[in-house]
């Protein structure tokens, strides 16, 4: 067989120097002198010590609505029934509060006729004692009867007002614009005074709830903006209250966030990130200058002869996408935020200034 041609050869020496440990890296990076990273200055913020505590999104009307009289059910809102402030939820049967409205306005009526007839009988019976023909015994009689009828009427009327009232809330109305969430009871059924019926909720106002420890207190005030991470989503919410009475087992105090704008729903999960210390100066870098490996955390600062220097550092408080570091970093120190998975100590860079954003 005839030795290899330098045509041969080529190929073969080409991907042998590839192979090797650290050539495979880009021409432009070889052109430039050293590897290709970005960097960033370290800086010195005002961080505020914060803790995660897990909470709910709810709603602040979210009520189980109850009949307000007895009578057998005879409809009630489907599961899911969008409904007004004033629409019906339920409804009882009334025929029994009907029947004894018309016997008491029979009453009524009866006792309309007395205070008419008492009326007249004391009028005349005051014409004779001005005459002296009737005796005052019987007009202070008369007097009696009539005050008396008068009374018979207005309870009669009392009455009468009563039933109505009561046949009104037959009908069991929503006090709240809302959603029927679940039901209580069935068509069909009987229903005492109290019994609850549906759940509505206000799928509007929502706001977030959390429980937090006594040490945060201090730093928490009405109107305060807090972070607030729901289905992955990073937003702001305002206190509202946090009230100052602790649970008697958790000796955790309640927190109200009302919430931005958002398509948020009453039962999702929400981490809200509360301030337990005042705020202290720290070095902070960005997030993506961390090494992550099973020795520990690591940061690559460039020098001024272009290398990267290994430096081991732990981490701390973080404020969106910057975190705190502990370690021999200074402020306007240069670390490369792209690129240092790929570095060695000692390594010589060519180093891009992070744009914000990228």
């Amino acid at each position: 067989m005839p030795p290899p041609t330098d045509c041969y050869l080529r190929p073969w020496l080409v991907a042998v120097v590839m192979l090797l440990p650290g050539v495979g890296l880009s021409m432009p990076a070889l052109a430039a002198g050293g590897a290709a990273v970005v960097v960033e200055a370290a800086e010195s913020r005002n961080l505020t010590p914060l803790i995660q505590v897990a909470g709910t999104v709810i709603s602040r009307n979210d009520s189980r609505l109850a009949a307000q009289v007895d009578g057998q059910v005879i409809w009630v809102a489907e599961v899911g029934t969008l409904l007004e402030t004033g629409e019906q939820a339920a409804r009882l049967d009334d025929v029994l509060i009907r029947d004894v409205l018309v016997e008491e306005q029979a009453r009524l009526a009866r006792e309309q006729a007395n205070v008419k007839f008492n009326q007249a009988e004391a009028q005349r019976l005051v014409k004779l004692a001005k005459d002296n023909n009737a005796a005052i015994s019987r007009l202070e009689q008369a007097q009696r009867d009539l005050v008396i009828s008068r009374s018979e009427l207005a309870a009669a009327k009392s009455r009468i007002a009563q039933s109505r009232e009561k046949q009104q809330r037959t009908l069991v109305k929503a006090p709240f614009a809302g959603v029927v969430t679940e039901q209580f009871i069935q068509a069909g059924e009987w229903a005492d005074p109290g019994t609850p019926i549906v759940r509505l909720v206000d799928t509007n106002s929502l706001e977030a709830q959390a429980w937090i420890p006594v040490t945060a207190l201090p730093y928490i005030q009405a109107g305060a903006r807090l972070g607030l991470t729901i289905a992955g989503q990073q937003v702001t919410g305002t206190v509202r209250t946090v009230v100052p009475v602790g649970d008697d087992q958790s000796r955790l105090y309640e927190l109200r966030l009302l919430l931005d704008d958002g398509t948020w729903s009453a039962g999702q999960s929400v981490r809200i990130a509360i301030p337990v210390a005042e705020a202290r100066p720290v070095i902070v870098i960005p997030r993506d200058a961390l090494v992550l490996r099973r020795d520990g955390a690591t940061v690559f600062r460039i020098l001024e002869d272009n290398t990267a220097e290994r430096i081991s550092v732990e981490t701390g408080m973080a404020e969106g996408e910057y975190i705190e570091v502990i370690g021999e970093i200074n402020p306007g120190d240069t670390v490369v935020t792209r690129g240092a998975e790929r570095l060695r100590a000692g390594q010589e860079v060519t180093a891009k200034q992070r744009v914000a954003g990228e």
